[in-house]
């Protein structure tokens, strides 16, 4: 790791930290205003699939979070980023609340799948369309490869079992663009001007928050969800926090 220098940026995970679902977090509204009190650049980091920035962004508002648009840097936005890159013509296996934020890539004709967590449309059609797809040579494109994540009844299956799926059954390797990705870090950071050893992440999640962002340089600062922890999450957070 490189030298550490004054803390200047903190990337801060928003499900599972902030809120779960409708629920914010007990104290988190005011943990989030003792850190703006901070000289620190402030970056909201997400995973989420689930739905577009806009509706994320109307989501923490209405929990009281002081949040605004710029400061939220999501796999989405990622994601759109090399489809852009790459120039291709994505299938979206996404939920429909996210589609807003792929507003204006051709999807017509297909040559790349992009893959998220899109509980609506995990079918056997729609996972065979995908497979096809990538064994005429389309990209996988996984927007993340969470194994899980929390809702308020529970764990639920996140999207990497389903990439995990065609990358299996079509002997290829998806592009991950979510975290723990070292380019997602590096690109949240970006409008931050600051290094990885400029800042730390704060997240719930001890392999795609702590382990991704101390894998790109970071610090990482590992928030407990007290309730939802497993024995077998808690594992790999002593694991990943021996490192």
């Amino acid at each position: 790791m490189a030298t550490r220098r004054a803390l200047k940026a903190v990337l801060v995970d928003l499900s599972g930290t902030l809120h779960i679902e409708d629920t914010a977090i007990p104290g988190a509204q005011e943990a989030l205003k003792r850190l703006r009190s901070a000289p620190v650049t402030i970056r909201f980091v997400t995973n989420t699939t689930k739905e577009c920035k806009r509706t994320l962004l109307e989501r923490l508002r209405r929990l009281q979070f002081d949040i605004s648009e710029d400061e939220i840097f999501t796999s989405l936005t990622a994601a759109r980023n090399l489809l852009e890159q790459r120039n291709v013509r994505p299938m979206l296996l996404v939920d429909d609340s996210a589609l807003p934020d792929f507003q204006g890539i051709a999807t017509d004709s297909p040559n790349a799948v992009l893959i998220g967590l899109a509980p609506e449309h995990f079918s056997y059609q729609s996972m065979n369309q995908a497979f096809r797809l990538a064994l005429d040579g389309a990209p996988i494109i996984a927007i993340h490869k969470a194994r899980y994540y929390k809702k308020k009844d529970g764990l639920a299956l996140g999207p990497g079992p389903f990439v995990t799926a065609l990358e299996y059954a079509t002997d290829t390797q998806a592009t991950v663009v979510g975290k723990p990705a070292k380019t997602f870090f590096l690109e949240a950071l970006r409008s931050t001007g600051c290094g990885p050893e400029e800042a730390v992440m704060i997240g719930d999640d001890c392999r795609d928050d702590i382990g991704g962002a101390q894998d790109t340089g970071m610090l990482g600062i590992l928030v407990k969800t007290v309730s939802l922890c497993t024995q077998r999450k808690s594992w790999r957070q002593q694991e990943v926090l021996q490192r």
